[in-house]
């Protein structure tokens, strides 16, 4: 379940990242020099940049969390073999707090050491399963392919839509992918689903009008 948590939770917020950056980009692109070839060329290079950054990013921080992952179980290895009573009374401790008498606190922490001590202190002190570590290629991956589907809905309806039409047919296909993303994240979070879609959807909107206007104003000055 944490596997497919960490990978999901990369292709949405790559997904919300492609939409937004690249929706931005091109209609601040389009407020300046609305040509066809200007807004496909600085929607494919968005596309590709924001991927691969995108990436990146994820692959270099759940790495990081990976090795402190790692760190942790060492020195939790190492503490065991050098203090064993100390982290046995450590265990125990942790068990009372979690409910159980002294007594049956002592026995389980003793029961557990004796079948796992490692996988016990680590599971119970850390919350970490030896062995069991985020995966940095399952984020950089589902990270670079959901900014790419996500990048594509901006460059499509810009590259599609009437030039009359381009500012409202873009704001308007971002605006349902950011209400649909944003009740994604609420759904995976167990958060409420309207309030996320909204705040996803007003922020991405503030993003894009921000960028066109930028747009607009370094166009007419140039």
């Amino acid at each position: 379940m944490s596997q497919r948590l960490n990978w999901l939770r990369a292709a949405v917020l790559g997904a919300n990242d492609g939409i937004v950056s690249t929706a931005g980009l091109l209609l601040g692109v389009a407020g300046a020099s609305p040509s066809f070839a200007a807004l496909l060329t600085a929607g494919v290079a968005g596309l590709v940049s924001g991927a691969l950054s995108m990436a990146a990013g994820e692959y270099v921080s759940v790495s990081t969390q990976r090795d402190t992952e790692r760190a942790a179980v060492r020195l939790e290895h190492e503490e065991l073999t050098q203090l064993p009573e100390v982290e046995l009374k450590e265990l125990a401790a942790l068990l009372q707090k979690k409910g159980l008498s002294h007594a049956t606190a002592l026995q389980a922490a003793q029961e557990l050491t004796q079948h796992d001590a490692l996988a016990a202190h680590t599971e119970i002190e850390l919350g970490i399963k030896p062995g069991q570590y985020t995966n940095p290629w399952h984020a950089a991956g589902a990270s670079a392919v959901a900014f790419a589907v996500g990048a594509l809905v901006p460059l499509l309806a810009v590259l599609l839509a009437p030039a009359p039409w381009l500012v409202p047919v873009a704001m308007g296909a971002v605006t349902l992918a950011l209400l649909l993303t944003g009740v994604t994240s609420a759904h995976l979070g167990g958060a409420p689903r309207l309030r996320a879609a909204l705040r996803n959807a007003g922020g991405g909107l503030l993003a894009m009008g921000v960028t066109y206007a930028v747009g607009r104003l370094v166009g007419t000055q140039l």
